[in-house]
């Protein structure tokens, strides 16, 4: 097992997945610190990164393409202090940094955890039901319908029609886009037969956002409806997409014919010019170190 402790975060890997825990320092983000505790499994990774800096670091991980209904939702427009995917690391723990890096990537590469895109997704999303204010509206979820409503703040022409609430059935699609510069940003739900070209100002099915605190609490509602949608990438006969990919059974710890096979396995892809010299020895050694 690795781990990193630090005021940013605490990151645990036990070699199936990783359990990130956000701090409780003021640096961290709303969003992370509502977004709780995440556990990642080993097979939604498709890597991971340590940058040293002069008074800190970056531990970052980076995921499938398609794993995450956060980063689906969000489309990688979360700012630093509210991505759940990065750790603040202090100078004095490069490292246990550098150590957890290696450990990852070498289960990533006894695993064999391919990094192409999937069509399921693998994290669940966040729980509900939950509910977010701001810009000029709540929205909230119970897992199957999305309520929103207005404040004094709305602009007339939407408020006037009153709340909304929709059902699952009704939404095709969910995005979250922050405020930056002078464009407002938005929480859009793209409803069934009723095609909008509207700004968020004026459109009933949007909440618009102003780039103030809360603005990223409406990512986590934008997640949650995300995770309950078909997947991008599903199959077109597919429509379960929160129906997740069942993993492989790994080998027991103490199973010596299971980790000889894989060792074969290695030096098969090694001898074939799949591995380089370098990654066939790393892998080799974490295998070693289990048997």
């Amino acid at each position: 097992m690795a781990e990193i402790i630090q005021k940013d975060g605490t990151w645990i890997f036990d070699g199936d997945a990783l359990r990130l825990t956000p701090g409780r320092d003021k640096t961290v983000g709303l969003l992370r610190r509502e977004l709780g505790e995440l556990l990642v499994p080993l097979r939604a990774l498709a890597g991971i990164s340590f940058e040293q800096g002069k008074k800190a670091g970056r531990l970052r991980l980076r995921l499938r393409e398609g794993a995450d209904p956060l980063l689906q939702a969000t489309g990688g427009r979360l700012a630093e202090p509210h991505d759940p995917y990065q750790l603040t690391v202090e100078s004095d723990r490069y490292g246990v940094a550098e150590y957890f890096t290696d450990e990852v990537r070498n289960a990533l590469l006894l695993d064999q955890v391919p990094s192409d895109p999937v069509d399921r997704y693998l994290l669940p999303g966040p729980r509900v039901p939950l509910s977010a204010s701001a810009g000029d509206g709540t929205a909230a979820f119970d897992g199957e319908r999305v309520r929103l409503e207005w404040n004094w703040k709305t602009e007339e022409a939407k408020s006037s029609a009153g709340s909304r609430t929709l059902d699952m059935s009704d939404i095709t699609a969910v995005e979250w886009h922050p405020a930056a510069g002078l464009e407002n940003g938005h929480l859009r739900f793209t409803v069934r037969d009723f095609p909008t070209k509207l700004s968020p100002k004026y459109d009933p099915h949007a909440v618009e956002l102003w780039g103030f605190k809360k603005d990223p609490l409406m990512a986590l509602v934008a997640a949650a409806v995300q995770a309950r949608l078909p997947h991008p990438a599903a199959p077109a006969d597919d429509t379960a997409g929160t129906r997740q990919i069942s993993p492989a059974p790994a080998p027991p710890e103490d199973d010596h014919d299971a980790l000889l096979r894989r060792l074969r396995e290695l030096g098969e892809l090694h001898r074939s010019g799949v591995l380089t010299d370098d990654e066939f020895a790393v892998a080799k050694q974490a295998i070693l170190k289990r048997m």
